[in-house]
């Protein structure tokens, strides 16, 4: 059953890094939920945050925006100081400590090791229901678009979901939630309701 479009306990305010990628569709399930959506593109456009959300794109060119804005250590900053950060896609890869095949900088926030690109190009992405236990029923329906994959992950970290070759495709550890899909680009509200419910709870 999908989310109720209701208010949210308050008035949160999320920011969306808003550098390049899905920010805007990441910004609009937001405002749907009753929160409010904050684009972030400077160090001091952070302040004052309940929640973050890292969203899908190039990871290369997020990684060396990021850089160039001078983000990454603000990022990890607010990481280390408990604020809670959704990362879908590239989000997630930016996330990641560890990427074996990704030569720029990472945010290294969750101990998870994630393959980018791991089902190959834009003409190979899919959609697939997955059975998610946090969300409820029925399944949540994914899209995967150039999608990575968490290879491992340390035992700090509950793994949220699997394909069902059982590739990791899901993951929260403390108050970071990361996703290979794209919920952003489905009606379904129910995982960016599952992160705002940790905001909430924070």
């Amino acid at each position: 059953m999908q989310a109720p479009d209701g208010p949210c306990p308050k008035k949160m305010k999320i920011g969306v890094l808003a550098l390049q990628g899905a920010f805007v569709e990441h910004s609009h399930v937001i405002e749907r939920l009753g929160a409010k959506a904050v684009a972030v593109r400077l160090p001091s456009q952070l302040h004052d945050l309940d929640g973050l959300i890292i969203p899908g794109g190039e990871s290369t060119t997020m990684s060396r925006l990021m850089a160039d804005y001078q983000l990454i250590q603000p990022l990890k900053d607010l990481a280390r100081g408990g604020l809670p950060i959704l990362g879908t896609c590239a989000g997630m890869i930016l996330m990641a400590k560890s990427v074996p095949d990704f030569t720029l900088q990472t945010l290294g926030m969750m101990d998870i090791a994630v393959r980018r690109n791991a089902f190959g190009s834009q003409v190979d992405s899919f959609e697939a229901d997955l059975e998610m236990p946090a969300l409820g029923q029925p399944p949540f329906h994914a899209v995967f678009i150039r999608a990575p994959i968490i290879e491992a992950a340390n035992s700090t970290v509950e793994v949220l979901a699997r394909l069902p070759n059982g590739a990791a495709v899901a993951a929260r550890q403390g108050k970071m939630l990361a996703a290979a899909f794209h919920p952003e680009l489905t009606p379904d509200a129910r995982f960016h309701q599952y992160f705002l419910d940790i905001v909430a709870s924070r």
